[in-house]
């Protein structure tokens, strides 16, 4: 793929199918003491409770993310090893940006907020550890896409 724009977004993608499998996985408390499946607490933010939103929007976010990754970091992740690197940093980047600051404030939280009530801390770090692999993904994915088919041919013979 010549485009880093186009191969950010497709290894988005495929990374947000992956991190959106894990979520689909997690539950998250709710104030009621009750327990929430985590794709409807992201349908939340754009006001709807349906898994499915929850999935779009999840998708959405992975495509645009992966299309920023493109265009900011592409001409860095030049091998498997840097876009790895990269992919991580970017992941744990966007954890902070997007599972600690966005999406607890768009929920009328504050920000942090996980991290702040206890119950949630094993949700946090749950996501950590999914906006890492994400991240790595990202990375390895957009290098697989973005190489030239003759530099990957060569690499692997």
């Amino acid at each position: 793929m010549r485009s880093k724009i186009g191969a950010g977004v497709v290894a988005g993608l495929i990374a947000g199918v992956v991190f959106g499998m894990m979520m689909q996985m997690m539950s998250t408390p709710t104030p009621q003491g009750g327990q929430m499946p985590m794709m409807q607490m992201v349908a939340m933010v754009v006001r709807s409770d349906s898994i499915a939103v929850g999935w779009l929007y999840h998708l959405f976010n992975s495509a645009v993310m992966g299309a920023i990754f493109g265009l900011l970091l592409g001409s860095r992740a030049q091998s498997y090893g840097m876009g790895l690197g990269w992919g991580a940093l970017y992941g744990i980047i966007w954890w902070v940006l997007g599972a600690q600051i966005l999406m607890p404030v768009s929920l009328g939280m504050q920000p942090f907020a996980s991290l702040m009530m206890a119950p949630m801390r094993m949700v946090a770090m749950g996501s950590f550890v999914g906006h890492i692999l994400y991240g790595l993904i990202l990375g390895a994915g957009f290098v697989w896409l973005f190489k030239p088919v003759e530099i990957r041919d060569v690499e692997s013979a």
